[in-house]
């Protein structure tokens, strides 16, 4: 959604109702990942993509038939065969799309919403997509609850849901996570009744360079370039400027552990930071990965030979690391790719993020039989999971 934002924005402002497909589950090799939207404008416009192609007509059709009738709905989209769903997709995946119309008075939040976004500022926008008959004969289907760290707005019908969803919902943006969830009518966390779209908005992750160096330089373009916000630090002055890492958000002059430390205790690491040692020299990297493999970083890695390594993780025992603590640690950091230049390895080392997050191998996919798209949220699903509640 985020990348369609200022399209249905500007559309929600001059008063438009449009047409919003959003993808929010996926299975085997589904192109697009959950929170992906395609826009309909009221000029029948499409901005953005559910599936890089492959069923965009149909999703087009539906996003302006809610247009219309303002009825939205949960469309399954999956492979072509003689069981087939309405439209194919070429790929092998299954996609779950919810589609909806979005103007001023079906989602009064969203000015809010697109305010925090711009600020930086954490919100999730929860979404009943499906739901069995409620005791009260009440529909929930397409109730809407927007949720901030501190507040709330909108309902999903009830009170103890609100209150039971907003309490699960911030963990989820704590996280960064977009993802289903399922309760009972009332609340009920064991429930199943209802099926809720939790779409987070949460501020860049980081990526914290420990290193002025050429191989950061390489490092902070492509992070900014998988949308981390990227920061340099190193102790020297003379090596950490602005200059020399013009794609980093900030370059900073102190000694990497004090820093680290300093940002950790803030609260402005979390578990979706990723950490890269590249200075390879002890006085600095020994400190640092003291701190780093003991706060939860989704990814610590460091520069160096295997002798160095082996070196490094002696001295972090001497210092009394854990085996647990040191396992944490990427080292020699990247895949083997091969590589050779400052921009090839930061290509490596950005793979093993990659990998790493999803789960991949880093193996070349002509020689698995396995599927090419991970979605560890949905890895556990079995077959009657799959259904669809109209």
């Amino acid at each position: 959604m985020r990348e369609v934002l200022d399209d249905l924005f500007g559309w929600w402002s001059a008063g438009e109702s449009v047409g919003v497909g959003t993808v929010v589950a996926t299975w085997k090799s589904a192109p697009r990942p959950a929170g992906a939207s395609m826009l309909v404008g009221p000029d029948g416009a499409a901005v953005g993509s559910v599936s890089g192609g492959c069923v965009e007509g149909a999703v087009y059709e539906r996003a302006q038939e809610a247009i219309d009738t303002g009825s939205p709905g949960l469309e399954r989209y999956g492979v072509s065969d003689d069981d087939a769903f309405a439209v194919g997709l070429t790929c092998g995946g299954i996609l779950d799309i919810w589609v909806e119309r979005v103007d001023r008075e079906s989602y009064p939040e969203f000015g809010d919403v697109v305010a925090s976004v711009r600020d930086g500022a954490p919100v999730a926008v929860v979404t009943c997509v499906a739901s069995t008959a409620a005791p009260t004969g009440d529909d929930r289907v397409g109730r809407r609850l927007v949720v901030w760290p501190d507040r709330v707005a909108g309902s999903l019908g009830s009170d103890r849901l609100d209150e039971a969803v907003a309490d699960d919902v911030r963990g989820l943006l704590a996280a960064g996570r977009t993802t289903t969830v399922h309760y009972g009518h009332d609340g009920e966390r064991r429930g199943d009744d209802l099926t809720l779209f939790v779409s987070s908005f949460a501020p860049r992750p980081r990526m914290i360079v420990f290193g002025a160096i050429d191989f950061a330089a390489a490092l902070a373009r492509i992070g900014s370039f998988l949308g981390y916000r990227v920061t340099v630090c190193d102790a020297r002055p003379v090596f950490a400027t602005a200059k020399r890492f013009p794609d980093a958000d900030e370059v900073v002059v102190e000694w990497p552990h004090r820093y680290l430390r300093a940002e950790a205790d803030a609260g402005r690491v979390d578990e979706r930071a990723v950490l890269c040692v590249l200075t390879h020299d002890p006085k600095f990297d020994v400190p640092v990965l003291e701190v780093a493999l003991r706060i939860p970083a989704a990814y610590v890695g460091a520069m160096g030979s295997r002798r160095t390594h082996s070196d490094r993780l002696q001295r972090l025992r001497e210092a009394g690391l854990s085996a647990e603590e040191s396992a944490r640690l990427s080292s020699p950091i990247g895949l083997d790719l091969g590589a050779r230049t400052p921009e090839e390895t930061a290509v490596s080392i950005a793979a093993e993020i990659v990998a790493g997050r999803w789960g991949g191998s880093g193996a070349r996919l002509s020689t698995l039989n396995a599927a090419i798209h991970r979605d560890t949220d949905f890895l556990h699903r079995d077959d009657e999971e799959l259904s669809v509640t109209p």
